[in-house]
């Protein structure tokens, strides 16, 4: 029988940013008991995704196995971790472990999707230790832009891993827990096999700068502005939202929070004991009779979604609260590729009404992620005999390989899918299992491959035609007629587009033989054929086509 082997492999999150799921196994080959590090979600755009609420990993191996399955480890709050806990729990059941301030937001997922908050366990800190199965795991606290995130140690009969989650060396971080060289050195000292390690500012060659340089670059602006000051950040960046309010209580402003996930982000950080010595807000209500050069909003959106309350008040007025000429909208927040379009529309509405722009200036922002000489100073620490890259695009999985390589450790680019054995002394990928995407469509969970996303598109680009034609036995009864969506009316030929194809496809009626109008498929693609010739002829579109035929008794 084959030898006992541990096993890593990334369901979601290695190659892209976001939608976080890692597996490790150890056991004999196919019967290796298994944990799950993280369960998360990215965004959909409307460009590849139009209509889907969220989208996940898809867990259907890990379902499979779900038998040798010891429990979940939830690293921190951001939803590309914790995203999607309670859409996938039912599928999973097994224990789930977080820290409090986590355990409050992934109890609060479960609530949402009907699932038992009680499966979410606290979970205390090295050297606290949790038995599940052949792993002892314990939480390495260190800082992130969200509070009481962790890495993990994960002690294996094979060896020890150290899976970084999202971290920065940030030793005055305002909020949460500062970095610990000493911790981490202890951590290294009985030897790690693999350092598991966050990719994502691998790019970036200056070392990261600490969260506590924000705060008196924020009063300095705040106290010089004229009028109304709106700003915005992440609302899971708990220390900022802070340092935000704290500068606006300094420049003697009143402080409002705008936004469902800012109020809670907030509540969650106080009842955690996370956060304290928050200043005291107004409502919404009662911040529409202050004097705007004594208010300032903090409000949800910095990426640009449409429905946050940035968004709302570029397009006029939110919560009775709207901008005006000379006040100043400050971006306390970097733009995450992919949603430059959002954040870049509404700095344009902001700046047609006269609005002072503040975005993309390091002076109110510091990342949340290790820049690439921190990434350096963690490999010497840990001093692992591999270091596997995640959390990152392909890109930066690749160059974190590299950067392994230059300092004489193995590393190895590990995809989603790819079941790499880090049993011996360098890391190799033995064998592939399909991973895909899930989607929240509406309240549906629905797979990547099951066309509806696909055919959505496909509506959106092409317009849609629908032709209705009754029968009466074989004999049509009346001319056909049809409906758009989504396509001009009037086409090359200057008449109605209705009208061009029910003249086409009455004529095809006329000529069909009993054969054809028999055979409702052959009759249907005949119809579907007729009407994306017309209309390419006539706008030079090939549209989607429904046909319904009913047949009188």
């Amino acid at each position: 029988m084959s030898a006992d082997r541990l096993i890593y492999l990334p369901l979601g999150g290695a190659g892209e940013i976001g939608m976080n799921a890692y597996v490790y196994g150890y056991g004999k080959p196919g019967k290796e008991r298994l944990i799950l590090v993280d369960l998360g979600v990215t965004f959909p755009d409307m460009d590849t995704t139009p209509g889907v609420n969220l989208i996940m990993p898809d867990i259907s191996w890990l379902a499979a196995n779900v038998d040798r399955l010891e429990a979940i480890f939830i690293t921190h709050a951001h939803e590309d971790h914790v995203g999607a806990v309670g859409r996938l729990y039912s599928k999973l059941k097994a224990p789930i472990h977080a820290r409090p301030f986590t355990r409050y937001h992934a109890q609060r997922k479960m609530e949402e999707a009907g699932q038992v908050p009680e499966a979410v366990i606290t979970a205390g800190v090295y050297p606290q230790v949790i038995e599940a199965g052949p792993f002892k795991v314990s939480y390495l606290p260190l800082s992130h832009s969200i509070p009481e995130s962790a890495g993990l140690i994960i002690d294996t009969p094979a060896g020890r891993i150290v899976h970084t989650g999202d971290f920065k060396l940030d030793e005055t971080p305002v909020l949460g827990d500062a970095f610990d060289e000493e911790l981490w050195r202890e951590v290294a000292k009985p030897g790690v096999k693999a350092l598991v390690c966050d990719s994502t500012n691998v790019f970036s060659p200056a070392p990261g700068r600490s969260e506590a340089e924000v705060g008196p670059e924020l009063v300095t602006l705040l106290k010089d502005a004229p009028h109304m000051v709106v700003a915005t950040t992440f609302a899971s960046n708990v220390a900022r939202v802070k340092q935000l309010a704290d500068a606006g209580k300094a420049a003697g402003r009143s402080v409002c929070l705008l936004g469902r996930a800012m109020r809670r982000m907030v509540q969650a950080g106080i009842e955690t004991s996370v956060l304290h010595d928050f200043p005291t807000t107004v409502t919404p209500e009662d911040a529409r009779d202050i004097p705007r050069e004594n208010l300032m909003l903090i409000v949800t959106g910095s990426q640009g979604e449409r429905r946050a309350a940035s968004a709302q008040l570029a397009r006029g007025k939110y919560m009775g609260l709207s901008m005006a000429e000379g006040d100043m909208f400050l971006f306390s927040s970097k733009t995450i590729p992919g949603n430059e379009r959002g954040v870049i529309r509404i700095m344009n509405a902001f700046s047609e009404m006269g609005v002072e722009l503040v975005a993309e200036n390091d002076r109110y922002h510091v990342s949340g992620h290790a820049n690439r000489p921190d990434l350096l100073r963690v490999h010497e620490i840990i001093d692992p005999q591999m270091v596997i890259p995640m959390h990152g695009e392909h890109r930066h999985l690749r160059e974190h390989a590299k950067l392994a390589e230059q300092g004489g450790r193995s590393s190895l680019v590990v995809v989603n899918g790819a079941v790499c054995d880090l049993t011996g002394d360098v890391p190799h990928v033995v064998e592939h299992v399909e991973t895909d995407r899930i989607y929240l469509d509406g309240d549906i969970l629905i797979g990547a491959l099951d066309g509806i996303v696909r055919d959505r598109i496909r509506l959106a680009l092409n317009g849609h035609v629908i032709v209705n034609v009754i029968l009466d036995g074989n004999e049509p009864l009346g001319e056909p007629w049809v409906e758009l969506m989504g396509l001009p009316e009037v086409g090359k030929s200057k008449a109605p587009l209705v009208d061009v194809l029910e003249q086409d496809l009455g004529q095809f009626l006329m000529r069909a033989s009993n054969k054809t109008l028999r055979d409702e498929d052959k009759l249907g693609d005949e119809l579907k054929r007729i009407a994306r010739k017309s209309t390419n002829d006539e706008i030079g579109r090939k549209p989607e086509v429904t046909i319904v035929v009913s047949r009188l008794e």
